[in-house]
């Protein structure tokens, strides 16, 4: 089984972000940069389905800067067989559908049966990049996925509604998204570690054109307001029942 995994580098979730003096992106000084944390759900599906062949090959695809192979080199300690950096330092200011065009002019005319991506990035959550890879592609795509069972050229999966679960199939080749639920990602052992350093890491220079989207400003949420008292007792109930219908507007 032939699967490819698209991946990202994005801040850690734990770390204090600020904007930068451009006043349109983050300021990188002292943050610590990961591997996406739903990517790890799809990296780890597609080593579990190559596994479960006994025969394929994972490989995994970013867009991104430089500074990206790091994240890379994880997803081949983890037990990848190849990755290739689409890089370009347009990458950290690319949208949605920027990044899925050319993620999808990498993968045009290569094999595969399966391509898997997080449900979304943790930095821009978006949501959109995996299915927008797929229908560039014209393949079928199946969304934030917490089962999957490939067999008999087809994607048996299952999605979280509410109430309850849905079962979607699609033939094969497909694109599947991972949510979370769907595994728990292993950690790079110290083997995996030391062969990540042996297995081929292709670099490719990319031009991804002109954006679809440009940020304008970003700037933090507004600071929250202070707390106050209404009053004690039974007696401050009448009070906080008038705030919460006519200040919060949640009653």
């Amino acid at each position: 089984m032939e699967i490819l995994v698209c991946v990202k580098r994005v801040p850690a979730t734990t770390t204090r972000v600020t904007v930068g003096p451009d006043g349109k992106s983050l300021d990188p000084t002292g943050v610590e940069y990961v591997l996406n944390p739903y990517d790890e759900f799809a990296v780890e599906e597609a080593l579990r389905l190559k596994e479960a062949a006994g025969e394929g090959s994972v490989t995994a695809f970013s867009f991104g800067g430089a500074e990206a192979q790091k994240e890379l080199r994880t997803v081949l300690a983890m037990g990848a067989d190849a990755a290739v950096l689409l890089q370009s330092e347009a990458a950290a200011a690319a949208d949605g559908a920027t990044t899925a065009r050319v993620l999808a002019e990498a993968l045009r005319g290569r094999s595969f049966d399966l391509i898997l991506f997080g449900k979304q990035a943790v930095d821009l959550d978006q949501h959109g990049v995996g299915p927008m890879v797929a229908t560039l592609l014209g393949i079928p795509c199946i969304s934030e996925v917490v089962a999957l069972e490939v067999a008999d050229g087809k994607v048996t999966a299952e999605r979280e509604v509410e109430g309850g679960r849905e079962v979607v199939e699609a033939p094969l080749p497909c694109a599947v998204t991972a949510q979370k639920g769907l595994n728990e990602p292993r950690y790079a052992s110290l083997k995996g570690i030391m062969a990540a350093k042996k297995k081929p890491l292709e670099v490719v220079e990319v031009d991804p054109g002109e954006a679809a989207v440009e940020v304008v400003s970003m700037s933090p949420p507004p600071p929250r307001p202070p707390g106050r008292i209404v009053g004690e007792g039974p007696d401050a109930v009448p009070e906080l029942l008038r705030l919460l219908q006519e200040e919060a507007k949640v009653l």
